[in-house]
């Protein structure tokens, strides 16, 4: 099925062209939500007739997207969560979780704006796509801890997912676990 793109969409095309997409895609999406129209002669005029409106409305909702991003790019957010010894959580972090903080923040995000492929299921510092418009990203980091405070010391720096009698490569000594003899073989 053919269609016109009345805005920009992400690994489709620009505002204006005319695309070739399946029909279901185009009815349940594009259609439904009001970013493309159908392409028949009588669309085509119409969009002509609305290209000027519709490039000053993308502009502007483009200058908005560009100020919240000036907020919102570089930003931490605290999610508290329950996890285990390893750092596994007990549940996960969603895209709806991330809009829900970040809401609560002051800057008003949509579940949809949140460009996480997989829920976040591990503590510690995970970057995360922010998408406030087609051509505006932002980039923030979640804070994913079991409290308050070991969330400000993963901010800071420390890894938090190794157990405290794990050796790390710091303290690790290969003679704490030589049988003696010096060769390490059995006999």
């Amino acid at each position: 099925m053919d269609v016109i793109l009345l805005e920009r969409v992400a690994k489709l095309g620009q505002m204006g062209e005319v695309v070739k997409v399946k029909p279901g895609y185009a009815r349940n999406f594009l259609l439904a939500k009001g970013k493309a129209l159908r392409a028949t002669e009588a669309n085509r005029g119409k969009f002509e007739t609305m290209k000027a409106q519709l490039e000053a409305r993308n502009l502007e909702l483009k200058k908005d997207a560009e100020a919240v991003a000036a907020k919102l790019d570089g930003t931490s957010y605290v999610l508290i969560r329950q996890a285990g010894e390893t750092g596994q959580l007990y549940g996960s972090v969603s895209a709806r979780d991330l809009a829900d903080t970040i809401t609560a923040a002051g800057i008003t995000v949509a579940r949809a704006m949140i460009e996480l492929n997989t829920p976040i299921k591990t503590i510690g510092l995970h970057k995360v796509a922010v998408t406030l418009h087609p051509e505006v990203e932002a980039s923030i980091t979640a804070n994913v801890a079991r409290s308050a405070g070991e969330a400000e010391r993963q901010g800071r720096g420390e890894d938090l997912t190794q157990r405290a009698d794990e050796p790390t490569f710091e303290t690790f000594n290969p003679e704490d676990f030589a049988d003696g003899e010096g060769g390490g073989e059995q006999g």
